[in-house]
């Protein structure tokens, strides 16, 4: 896989809920095994973040994370993408039943070696996402 093909998978078949694959097995092929993912405050493993995404597409079964540009300097890609979905259940300790949904925008900085994602820093709206939950 191109470096562009392993970020368009982490986006289309490990983030986005689809019929085809499992998050735990793109995930195995195109993370590094020393992967980390770094939030604001929290980081996460391969194996942490691999949980996350499996406990995300119970939780959210319409779950899509669509990327919208994508930049590119040498082994460092940029996205800017939308994350939507309705929630059915405890999302981030508010009840939904999934008849509401949301849509917000994320940003990830990925870093590529050798054909893997070796980390990553990322930024989620999940403030306008309970505010379009709630509403």
């Amino acid at each position: 896989m191109t470096n562009r093909e392993v970020v368009t998978a982490f986006y289309n078949t490990a983030l986005t809920v689809n019929n085809t694959t499992r998050p735990e097995a793109v995930l195995a092929e195109i993370l590094a095994d020393n992967f980390v993912s770094k939030g604001s405050i929290e980081t996460k493993t391969k194996q942490q973040l691999t949980m996350q995404l499996g406990f995300f597409w119970k939780l959210i079964p319409n779950l899509k994370w669509e990327p919208q540009e994508i930049f590119v300097d040498g082994n460092t890609y940029i996205v800017r993408s939308l994350a939507s979905g309705n929630p059915n259940g405890d999302f981030m300790g508010m009840p939904t039943n999934g008849t509401k949904s949301f849509n917000i925008m994320t940003i990830d900085i990925h870093t590529i070696i050798d054909g893997k994602i070796v980390e990553v820093y990322h930024l989620e709206d999940w403030a306008t996402a309970m505010k379009q939950l709630k509403s």
